[in-house]
């Protein structure tokens, strides 16, 4: 999806033409699964951090147009809306200081983007779901100016016959909304990770990543309120899955195969089974024609980026030319800092080391439909969450997380060879928000609990911290 089109609309002949070119490009990727061409240089991590652009009250600032001129600076890219950026980084070697490294150079460029918001009178924040955001801003005149935002849109509605999207949101209150465009997906903004992985390892990592979502999206969770009202812990998981929905084909809008999902299934064999899927089962959204060759896979490759599966494969290239695959995994949120989400990183790439190098694969232990289960109930209900775990048994997602997990994520860790120095201060990090219970979730709802429900004070104040660097389980109410 980050990749640019010609055009916003399509003929029947552009459906056809591309639908012939994945199906050809999809069996040329079996046939790389099969002969195994896969690069095995892995361990290597990166991400992609979504912005929003505030104002002085805390609203949100339509600027990215007039921010990213003045920013120049190419990891820096739009996102859906004009009050969204994304910024990227250089992958690293997960090894030695990568974390620290990552925090670096993370910092860097977020100062290098305050620097240029403040010369808008803007400044820059990250939250999943910004508590200022009214619905009557998510319209298409705030929609950023890139023709395969506007293509979207259109796909999605043509494929729900004109009906508005239905929001349908019950958590702590009940929120349900109409809406008439894709721009709700604009309100869930995440910390995406990207892990390189060696071919022989690519289910066990897919399936892994299925199965760490639940206790990541706990930890994590920093999304509770949208539209004044507060709903999930983790709020752009219902909110994403119902801001695009359509389903497969044969008018099954409202089925099982959606745009937006945990997914069908473990992987049983091979990760071409995703891609498979793909093609099988979701209708085309962009079918933009390319003329670059089968091995760029570049069919393949938008198709794919146009169906948000919180764990997501992914076909990239070394620098070599050598194709490779990457998990990218969806369900952190932004903020609420910079060490809270590289500590998060670090937990992430340190269970899927020993998730999915444990001599007994956990997909054996832990039935796809418990996963997934436990993912939507930890998204739910963060830290509170009740979830099953490998043994069987059921119990608090922040217990598993301080006496199971935490010591899983540090053997794997360890055998990534990372610093001693780096895996202490960010594990640190995350065992200081489990001991206190204070996730950015947790801290906005006890702010409104204490200085009533006035979005803009509890977003100053949220903001107000994050300046400060310091990860969120320190924060006061003040």
């Amino acid at each position: 999806m980050g990749q640019e089109i010609e055009a916003a609309r399509f003929t029947p002949n552009d459906f056809v033409e591309y639908a012939e070119r994945l199906h050809t490009e999809t069996a040329l990727l079996g046939e790389w699964f099969d002969a195994d061409v896969f690069s095995p240089r892995d361990h290597m991590g990166g991400y992609e951090l979504e912005a929003w652009l505030i104002d002085s009250q805390a609203r949100p600032a339509p600027l990215n147009q007039a921010f990213l001129k003045q920013l120049d600076n190419p990891m820096v890219v739009p996102e859906l809306s004009f009050f969204n950026v994304e910024l990227n980084d250089h992958p690293q070697h997960l090894s030695g200081s990568a974390f620290s490294r990552f925090e670096a150079s993370l910092g860097a460029t977020w100062q290098q983007c305050r620097e240029a918001a403040a010369t808008l009178d803007a400044r820059l924040l990250m939250i999943g779901i910004l508590p200022t955001l009214q619905e009557s801003e998510l319209t298409q005149a705030n929609m950023s100016d890139l023709k395969r935002y506007r293509a979207l849109n259109e796909q999605i509605l043509r494929l729900r016959e004109g009906r508005p999207l239905q929001l349908d949101i019950s958590g702590q209150q009940h929120l349900r909304v109409a809406h008439n465009n894709v721009m709700l997906e604009a309100a869930t903004t995440s910390f995406q990770l990207h892990l390189k992985i060696h071919p022989r390892l690519a289910k066990r990592a897919m399936n892994a990543a299925m199965i760490a979502s639940a206790p990541m999206v706990a930890v994590a969770a920093n999304s509770p309120w949208l539209f004044g009202h507060d709903l999930w812990s983790e709020t752009r998981i219902p909110l994403f899955e119902q801001s695009v929905e359509v389903g497969g084909f044969a008018g099954a809008s409202h089925g099982p195969m959606r745009r937006v999902t945990f997914g069908s299934g473990y992987v049983r064999k091979s990760v071409f089974e995703c891609f498979v899927e793909n093609e099988q089962h979701y209708p085309l959204l962009l079918p933009k024609p390319f003329h670059d060759g089968l091995e760029q896979m570049s069919h393949v490759r938008l198709h794919n980026g146009t169906i948000w599966r919180w764990n997501r494969p992914l076909i990239g290239f070394d620098y070599d030319g050598m194709p490779h695959l990457r998990i990218e995994h969806r369900t952190i949120p932004g903020g609420p800092t910079i060490p809270d989400m590289i500590a998060n990183a670090a937990l992430f790439y340190g269970l899927m080391q020993t998730l999915m190098t444990a001599d007994i694969p956990p997909e054996e232990q832990l039935a796809f439909s418990v996963a997934r289960d436990n993912f939507y109930t930890a998204a739910h209900h963060g830290l509170d969450a009740q979830v099953t775990w490998l043994d069987g048994n059921r119990g608090s997602v922040q217990k598993l997380l301080l006496e199971q997990l935490l010591p899983m994520a540090r053997l794997g860790l360890q055998q990534m060879e990372i610093d001693v120095d780096d895996i202490n201060r960010y594990l640190a990090i995350i065992e200081a928000r489990l001991l206190t219970g204070q996730t950015g979730s947790v801290w906005q709802r006890a702010y409104v609990a204490q200085h009533g429900d006035n979005m803009a004070a509890m977003t100053q104040a949220y903001h107000a911290h994050q300046e400060t660097g310091v990860p969120v389980h320190e924060w006061d109410l003040k």
